[in-house]
Formats: C-alpha cells, sequence, structure tokens
C-alpha cells in the first residue's frame, strides 16, 4: 500500500493500537495547520483508523493493526 506520509500515519496508527482514545485527545496531538502533512486525513481515508461519533472515541481498525504487524511494529 501506498501511503503519503507514511511514517507518521504508522506513528498514529500505532499510538491508537492499545485502544481507543478521546477525539479532543487525539486532535489536540495529532492535528497540524499544515497543508502538506495530512496524516489523519490519510489515516482516515486508508481505513487504518475509524471515529466513532457515537462515544467520541478513535481506534485502529484491524487493517491498522494488520499493517502494523506487517511493517513490525506490532505483534
Amino acid at each position: 500500500m501506498q501511503i503519503e506520509n507514511r511514517a507518521l500515519v504508522l506513528d498514529l496508527v500505532e499510538w491508537l493500537a492499545p485502544g481507543p482514545r478521546p477525539y479532543a485527545e487525539v486532535m489536540a496531538a495529532w492535528r497540524t495547520s499544515c497543508p502538506r502533512l495530512t496524516v489523519w486525513e490519510d489515516a482516515l481515508d486508508y481505513g487504518l483508523i475509524a471515529r466513532h461519533a457515537a462515544d467520541g472515541t478513535v481506534e485502529a481498525t484491524e487493517a491498522g493493526r494488520a499493517l502494523l504487524r506487517a511493517e513490525g511494529r506490532m505483534q
């Protein structure tokens, strides 16, 4: 899979892999005003993370965890 900003996207997914985090916490940690760094949007577009509006959390998806395993970043 060709992913823009691959290392940063993987860092975000890895940060979320242990379990869901509140949306506000994710935005505070990963939001950027730089249009070239679309880490949040890229991770969502590739289906590597998911936002759950019902409880206000964000988590790594199974596809995200699978990519981390393939990259040797998760067991």
